[in-house]
């Protein structure tokens, strides 16, 4: 009986999840990214986004700003003279990938500007020097930038001037720009899961959670964190916001928290003394967040519940060396047949490292209750409907044969759309398209010539054959 007793007692504190064996496990040394550079700019950014096609790293580069973007498959020792995208005239803080098409991302610098590049869709062959559009509108340094998750074309950025603004980018306008609401620089700036509210970390110890459009805060908490470092704020897929942050004795701690009521957090966990900021990853699909400290050798995770204590620890993935940032691949680009639920990109001093997140299971057969649909690549809205006040949820997709690209990956265009390089040569919207343009000619007149001249060379070669032949004879 008492034994039967110690194994009831045992079952109730030991919580039962299906990520409690959670996997972490780097990939072999030759499906690593070496010979990179890595950014040494003192900003606490992710330095690396990455979606189903490539990586992207912000390096050091003399003179200037620039980021590499390799596709996924190019591993192994990076050539120094290999391409970058270097159009920035200061550092590059922080890049995103769209959303909604895997060759667009955009980027934010020292220079004050933003630009938005569209890559080719087999890679860099050239170094890319002119955005599709560039975003003018903050007067300090750019640090934050965030894509709409549903509305195609919509962007936020964040700057040092402590102004939020959200453009639309298939213009190059700022539509909304918060100037007054924050006092200090802005560390964090999050969509929610519909993107109708943003919730921003500041220097002044605030969590603010705003409506962009009413251009209101909806809810705020001052000193969500007492101590003094940098503090980050994400939205949850139920609404409620997790934040990262420091305790009055520099303590690193996590919280969570209802935008409906503040005044208290939901939950609150100390996890120890080291300075590096915690950067949050969440995946909405399964509800666990991921923590990567800067400085830090590991990865936390957690899975968020609605039973307390709520935010519940899982595991931890250790390693020796110290990460410089991380990038976070989204459901799109795992691999399902191996029960992957998460992989990272693991920024060292001279080497980028994946990182593979796997709940072991016996059976071959697709796991439905890992793999829940997922958000697809194709925008619920257009950007004038966002911004005209409608709201749509993410378009969601199933990963059940592992996802796959559909035929039409170039955006689709209600009106004349900048960034869409396959549209007709009329009505151009600005320089950075004329140009766009003209290289693209260049580039196809040069194809055409080159294919001419192999075809010339080819009649040469057969003409050369049949004379050896009849020498032979």
């Amino acid at each position: 009986m008492l034994l039967h007793y110690m194994l009831y007692m045992f079952r109730r504190v030991v919580r039962q999840s299906k990520f409690r064996h959670v996997f972490g496990q780097p990939v072999k040394n030759d499906q690593c990214y070496d010979d990179i550079r890595v950014s040494r700019v003192t900003w606490d950014s992710a330095f690396c986004a990455v979606n189903p096609k490539f990586v992207a790293i912000i390096i050091e580069a003399s003179g200037g700003g620039a980021f590499l973007v390799l596709p996924l498959s190019k591993t192994g020792r990076i050539d120094k003279s290999y391409p970058t995208v270097c159009g920035h005239t200061g550092p590059v803080l922080d890049i995103d990938w769209c959303p909604h098409n895997d060759q667009v991302i955009a980027s934010g610098s020292e220079d004050c500007n933003i630009m938005v590049w569209q890559i080719p869709e087999n890679g860099l062959i050239t170094a890319l020097e002119e955005p599709v559009v560039v975003l003018k509108g903050h007067s300090k340094r750019v640090g934050i930038i965030s894509w709409h998750p549903t509305a195609r074309n919509v962007l936020l950025s964040a700057g040092c001037d402590n102004q939020v603004i959200v453009w639309d980018v298939s213009t190059g306008e700022a539509m909304i720009t918060l100037e007054d609401m924050h006092p200090d620089v802005i560390f964090s700036a999050c969509w929610n899961r519909n993107g109708s509210l943003i919730c921003t970390a500041c220097k002044d110890k605030t969590i603010r959670v705003i409506d962009p459009r009413k251009e209101t805060i909806v809810a705020e908490k001052e000193k969500a964190h007492e101590g003094a470092r940098p503090m980050r704020a994400i939205f949850l897929s139920d609404g409620n916001v997790f934040t990262t942050g420091f305790s009055r004795m520099s303590e690193r701690q996590l919280a969570l928290w209802n935008p409906e009521s503040m005044d208290e957090p939901i939950s609150v966990h100390e996890m120890d003394t080291s300075n590096g900021v915690l950067l949050p990853f969440y995946d909405p699909d399964t509800n666990v967040v991921y923590l990567c400290g800067k400085g830090d050798s590991s990865i936390r995770y957690f899975e968020i519940t609605d039973e307390a204590p709520f935010v519940h620890y899982l595991s931890t993935y250790t390693t020796k060396e110290p990460q410089r940032g991380m990038g976070y691949m989204s459901k799109r680009g795992l691999d399902v047949n191996k029960c992957e639920i998460a992989r990272f990109y693991k920024l060292q001093e001279r080497k980028c490292e994946p990182i593979i997140m796997t709940v072991p299971r016996k059976s071959d057969l697709f796991q439905d209750d890992l793999y829940p649909d997922t958000a697809g690549p194709d925008p619920a809205l257009e950007a004038e409907d966002w911004f005209e006040g409608k709201n749509g949820d993410p378009i969601l997709v199933s990963l059940k044969n592992g996802y796959v690209p559909g035929k039409n990956r170039d955006l689709k265009v209600v009106k004349k759309n900048i960034l869409d390089n396959k549209a007709k040569n009329t009505e151009k919207t600005g320089p950075a398209t004329k140009t766009g343009d003209v290289k693209l000619d260049e580039i196809l007149n040069e194809i055409k010539s080159l294919k001419e001249l192999v075809s010339s060379q080819e009649k040469r070669i057969i003409q050369l054959e049949e004379q050896m032949s009849k020498i032979a004879i």
